[in-house]
C-alpha cells in the first residue's frame, strides 16, 4: 500500500512537472513552426496551425536578414550589452568586496539600500534620466542606453556579489597577506578566482537584462539603424500588415542565443545565486 502511495505521488509530481515543461516550451515551439511555415500556410484558416501543412521554407529568415535591419539590431544589442557588462563589473566587484570586507554592519545596511534602488520602477526614473540624457546631448545614440542601463544593473549585481563574497572565508585572504600579497593582490589572485560563479552570474544577468529592456530603449532611440532587438522587432517588423513569419523569426533567434548562454553557464549561474544566499 505504501509503495503504491509513493508511486502515485511520484507520478503526480512527474505529471505536474511535465505539464509546466510543455507549457513553458510551447512558445518556442510556436515560434519555430511559424518561422518556417509558408505565408500561404500561415494565413489559410483551414490549415492546422500546429503542423506544417505545406513544405517548410526559409523565406521568412531570408526576408528578416536581408530586407530588414535585424542584423544591425543584433550588433547594437551586443555592443550595448558588452559595454554595460564591463561597466557593471568594474563598479560592482570592488564595491561589493569593499562593503563585505571593510564596512562591517554599516556596509551590510548600505548594501540593502543599494539593492532597494534596483526596485524603483523605471517609469519613475524616466523623467529625470531623460533630462540627464538631454543635457549631455546623447539623444539618438547608443551611448544613452550605455549610460542608463548601469543604473539598474550595478545595484542588483553589487548586492548579489556581496552575498557571494561573504561565502568566501576571510582566513584565505589573511593567509595570502601573511604570504606577502598586498590587499589588492589577495583580491585579484585569491578572491576573484573563487568568485567566478558569482561573476558569471553578474555577466549573464546584466547582459540579458540589457537585451530585454524596452522602456528606455523605446524612449531614447527612434532611428531604425540604432535600435536594439528589444524594440527593433516589435516596432519595425509590425507595420500595416503583420509579417508573422519574420516577427516570430526575430523573436526566436535572440531566444536561442539567450538559451545557449544559460545552457553553457547553468551550473555556475545557479551557484552564483545560491551560494551567497545559503552562506551569506
Amino acid at each position: 500500500m505504501g509503495r503504491l502511495k509513493r508511486l502515485g505521488a511520484r507520478s503526480t509530481l512527474y505529471a505536474v512537472v511535465a505539464f509546466f515543461a510543455l507549457f513553458s516550451a510551447f512558445p518556442f515551439f510556436w515560434m519555430v513552426i511559424t518561422t518556417f511555415k509558408r505565408s500561404h500556410d500561415l494565413y489559410t484558416l483551414e490549415n492546422n496551425p500546429f503542423l506544417f501543412n505545406e513544405p517548410p521554407t526559409l523565406e521568412h529568415l531570408h526576408g528578416l536578414f536581408f530586407d530588414t535591419w535585424f542584423v544591425q539590431y543584433l550588433i547594437n544589442t551586443f555592443f550595448v550589452g558588452v559595454v554595460v557588462v564591463a561597466i557593471t563589473l568594474v563598479v560592482a566587484v570592488p564595491a561589493a568586496y569593499s562593503l563585505t570586507r571593510w564596512a562591517g554592519r554599516w556596509g551590510e545596511n548600505l548594501g540593502i539600500g543599494i539593492f532597494l534602488t534596483y526596485l524603483v520602477p523605471p517609469t519613475l526614473l524616466f523623467i529625470p534620466l531623460s533630462r540627464v540624457i538631454g543635457v549631455l546631448g546623447l539623444q539618438e545614440t547608443l551611448w544613452s542606453l550605455i549610460l542608463i542601463y548601469p543604473t539598474f544593473t550595478i545595484p542588483f549585481c553589487t548586492w548579489l556579489l556581496m552575498g557571494f563574497f561573504k561565502s568566501i572565508p576571510p582566513d584565505i585572504e589573511e593567509q595570502a597577506l601573511i604570504d606577502g600579497y598586498s590587499r589588492l593582490g589577495a583580491m585579484l589572485k585569491i578572491v576573484l578566482p573563487l568568485s567566478i560563479p558569482g561573476i558569471l552570474t553578474v555577466v549573464v544577468f546584466a547582459f540579458t537584462l540589457t537585451m530585454h529592456e524596452f522602456i528606455y530603449a523605446l524612449a531614447f532611440i527612434s532611428s531604425s539603424s540604432l535600435k536594439t532587438v528589444s524594440i527593433g522587432v516589435p516596432t519595425e517588423l509590425i507595420g500595416e500588415f503583420f509579417e508573422w513569419g519574420q516577427l516570430m523569426a526575430g523573436a526566436l533567434i535572440p531566444s536561442i542565443l539567450v538559451a545557449i548562454m544559460y545552457t553553457f553557464f547553468l551550473d555556475r549561474f545557479i551557484a552564483g545565486f545560491t551560494v551567497g544566499a545559503v552562506k551569506g
